[in-house]
């Protein structure tokens, strides 16, 4: 199931609903912990964020912990090395910026990693769902994942991710 709110309240809710015991989550901007206190003493928790103040924020809380951006290939990568597959994929990355980015992440993100849930807080999205007409065809994913995407493992790094900013250019 794919859960889209705007309301970080409706994101948390949507979270604890989907969350389970033990379950692994991926959380993709976690900033300084807010959301991540929800569920951290009851499943494994792979948090990453690239802000500085979610380090000392981070590191006061029973989590893996990655400083990185969630765009690179390079941290896809990292989280991977840990595991190859989570039961949640939580994505807030500023809730109301970059419709187009948060769909690139999470696209990149869930297809790699299988999530049973995907819960987004992103107000560009949740705009374009609501605002948007179906034109009668039927595809629907019942996963926390778009199914149509059936490969396994990193996908191959995207040639547009140098097209988003030149700060990411190493």
């Amino acid at each position: 199931m794919i859960k889209l709110s705007y309301d970080v309240k409706n994101y948390r809710k949507d979270l604890r609903n989907l969350v389970g015991e033990g379950d692994t989550i991926i959380e993709l901007g976690c900033h300084v912990g807010g959301t991540t206190r929800l569920f951290s003493d009851r499943c494994r928790v792979i948090a990453v964020d690239n802000s500085p103040e979610s380090v000392e924020e981070m590191s006061k809380l029973d989590v893996e912990f990655i400083k990185g951006d969630v765009r690179l290939h390079d941290v896809l990568g990292e989280v991977f090395s840990k595991i190859q597959k989570c039961d949640v994929l939580a994505i807030d990355l500023g809730g109301g910026y970059h419709p187009d980015t948060v769909f690139k992440v999470f696209y990149i993100w869930s297809s790699t990693f299988k999530p049973q849930h995907t819960a987004i807080r992103n107000r560009g999205l949740l705009e374009f769902f609501n605002s948007a007409q179906g034109s009668g065809e039927d595809y629907v994913s019942n996963e926390g994942y778009l199914e149509s995407y059936h490969d396994s493992g990193i996908p191959p790094q995207i040639k547009e991710f140098d097209l988003w900013t030149p700060a990411l250019k190493k």
